[in-house]
């Protein structure tokens, strides 16, 4: 990527590691931010997305491990690179979600060489659904009184975590991801009361374009 002035997330664990490769980087023309986990590199790329994601593995909370494959499943486009002490060579090693690696130890000459010529990866961008868009978590009726458990998957960290309901069904609530504190919109949608139903008419239930569905019930 010949392009200098691309804007870089830096997610680095050790603070010393990560303000002189921050400067380093800043110095050769690149636009520069700053994270320390996988959680806080989340939020950073809802604020803007950067052109280059550069991530330590080895963090505590989420791990680059886990931030590499949440990137590539929710934003594509942005093209990564690995770094650890604990791998050598130029290979990112196996299991890994990334487009490059770069071994700490290895010189900030070969970081930079990497950056220059990473890949133009040809991915596209993956819609994301509105912040205030509810999660709609399906429940039967008698799994819906206050106190009741639900699971809530997060559409930013994809980590699942466990959720008290606290209001009756149909009424969108929200809580905050207890990984990465985004905040969640959702709602709990009830099966279709069947005597709100009818059966299909005769005629509609014989015409071949209507669809079939189970038992042939339609709204009224």
């Amino acid at each position: 990527m010949s392009d200098v002035s691309a804007k870089i997330l830096l997610v680095e664990d050790e603070p010393s590691i990560r303000i002189s490769l921050s400067e380093i980087l800043s110095d050769v023309g690149y636009l520069v931010r700053l994270a320390e986990d996988g959680f806080s590199a989340l939020r950073e790329i809802r604020q803007e997305m950067p052109d280059i994601l550069i991530s330590d593995l080895y963090m505590p909370g989420m791990s680059g491990f886990e931030l590499f494959s949440v990137v590539r499943q929710r934003f594509p486009v942005i093209l990564t690179v690995a770094m650890s002490g604990a791998y050598a060579g130029s290979d990112v090693p196996s299991g890994i979600v990334a487009d490059a690696f770069y071994a700490k130890g290895g010189g900030v000459e070969a970081l930079l060489q990497i950056l220059q010529t990473l890949p133009l990866a040809e991915r596209h961008s993956v819609q994301t659904s509105s912040a205030t868009a509810p999660l709609w978590i399906y429940r039967s009726e008698s799994d819906t009184s206050q106190g009741a458990g639900i699971a809530i998957a997060c559409p930013e960290c994809l980590r699942t975590f466990s959720q008290d309901l606290s209001r009756t069904a149909d009424q969108t609530q929200k809580t905050q991801c207890v990984y990465c504190h985004s905040l969640i919109h959702f709602a709990i949608a009830l099966p279709a009361d069947s005597s709100s139903l009818s059966p299909l008419p005769p005629a509609l239930a014989e015409d071949e374009s209507v669809p079939k569905v189970a038992n042939q019930y339609y709204y009224y």
